[in-house]
């Protein structure tokens, strides 16, 4: 067998990996999990990452790897060229810094928002002040990627690399809740490049392929009320949840059990 990804084209964990994939040439076949509860594509998701989450990368040779940056490394080290780390021990770890700012502390604001325009999990004035959150969070992250991006055309300089790989997908996330960055700012102007690159087309075409089938988030939030599909709730987005005043958001998905942490891993097979 080839490489095989447990994706979900929404996810930007996934999109992230997918644009080091493509960006390096090499073939692999993407799995939607469309159903956790039980079943072979079930067993083997959890076996390649037991929380259940994509992206999951299963090997040729069966084995399994989950962690988005952990994925990306593998990726690397696998498949140097066309590299997409930079060549200098500084700008190696500022390639990571940016990824790990925007996987974790940015990727809360994009959750949240997919937790009240897609999930409804708010209404009347806590909806509006967790909007309001968001849009003044990302005001200020788009201001230090300016600052981190300065005049060159990547992340990276003048070669797009790992740290775009990192941040396009959460700009387009927050570009389809209708908060992109301004178009007019350097960033938007990134955006834009970065936008037109075919390793990010191929993702975006992905999406718009989902429609109504049992993948699009219809049909995830159909699963989310018939308790079939909780939304995994980690550090950085419980913290953006609270520090926001949602924290009645939180109990009523802990009381209707459709929120969940990580659990205690398993060895595949073994007994709860």
């Amino acid at each position: 067998m080839g490489l095989r990804l447990f994706d979900h084209p929404l996810s930007p964990y996934s999109q992230k990996i997918k644009i080091a994939l493509r960006e390096k040439g090499i073939a692999f076949e993407t799995r939607l999990p469309t159903g956790l509860g039980s079943g072979a594509q079930a067993d083997e998701l959890l076996a390649a990452n037991p929380r259940g989450e994509v992206p999951a990368l299963v090997l040729e040779d069966g084995a399994g790897l989950f962690e988005s940056t952990i994925i990306l490394e593998y990726v690397e080290e696998r498949w140097p060229t066309p590299p997409l780390a930079p060549a200098t021990p500084f700008d190696r770890a500022h390639a990571r810094m940016i990824e790990d700012a925007m996987d974790t502390h940015y990727e809360a604001i994009n959750w949240a928002l997919g937790e009240i325009h897609h999930f409804g999990r708010s209404d009347g004035p806590l909806r509006d002040q967790l909007l309001a959150g968001a849009e003044a969070d990302l005001r200020r992250w788009y201001g230090w990627l300016e600052h981190q991006l300065g005049a060159d055309p990547w992340f990276g300089g003048n070669t797009f690399g790992w740290a775009d790989a990192a941040v396009l997908p959460h700009l387009l996330g927050s570009e389809a809740f209708g908060l992109g960055p301004d178009p007019d700012r350097p960033l938007g102007a990134y955006l834009t490049r970065g936008r037109l690159r075919p390793s990010v087309v191929a993702g975006r075409e992905e999406i718009a392929a989902l429609g109504s089938g049992g993948a699009s988030l219809e049909a995830v939030r159909a699963a989310l009320e018939a308790g079939l599909f909780k939304r995994e709730y980690r550090d950085h987005r419980l913290e953006w949840m609270l520090r926001h005043g949602g924290l009645a958001v939180v109990q009523e998905g802990l009381a209707r059990g459709n929120i969940r942490f990580t659990e205690p891993f398993s060895h595949p097979g073994a007994s709860a």
